[in-house]
């Protein structure tokens, strides 16, 4: 049996790519034992929007995406087990100045939807993979 630090790294380092038939999904498919595929992926979620007063600036977007995984049967495409629960999120902000690491709340005021974004705990590959690793783990000796 795959042991659970291997599949952490291969969650990490398998690419995930756009998926071709969807709006905004995005899926990394990793073999992990003979005949079972772990697929992890987000999907786009929401969309917040925000209309500048300037009229030369775009308007300010944020885009939340959920994570999701799921184990297939790598021949039949089967599904053997999931975890759709959108409960580990990000979202992406979209605007000319992003907020750094190093702004202070004091210097940006209000934050807008963008700003807390990017102030707000993100849930990336890295900070998600154990606990992804943890339940597929459970599922391997189920199945």
């Amino acid at each position: 049996m795959v042991e659970k630090e291997e599949i952490i790294d291969l969650i990490i380092t398998t690419p995930i790519e756009k998926i071709k038939e969807s709006e905004d999904v995005w899926e990394a498919h990793v073999e992990i034992e003979d005949g079972k595929m772990l697929v992890v992926g987000y999907r786009a979620e929401e969309s917040f929007c925000e209309e500048e007063t300037d009229e030369d600036t775009d308007d300010e977007c944020v885009l939340t995406y959920s994570w999701y995984w799921e184990l297939r049967n790598s021949e039949t495409w089967d599904l053997l087990q999931e975890n759709h629960d959108s409960d580990l999120t990000f979202c992406t902000p979209s605007q000319k100045d992003p907020w750094s690491d190093e702004s202070t709340f004091e210097e940006v005021g209000d934050l807008s939807k963008s700003k807390i974004c990017t102030w707000s705990d993100q849930n990336h590959i890295e900070d998600i993979a154990e606990d992804i690793a943890d339940e597929v783990k459970e599922w391997l000796i189920k199945t």
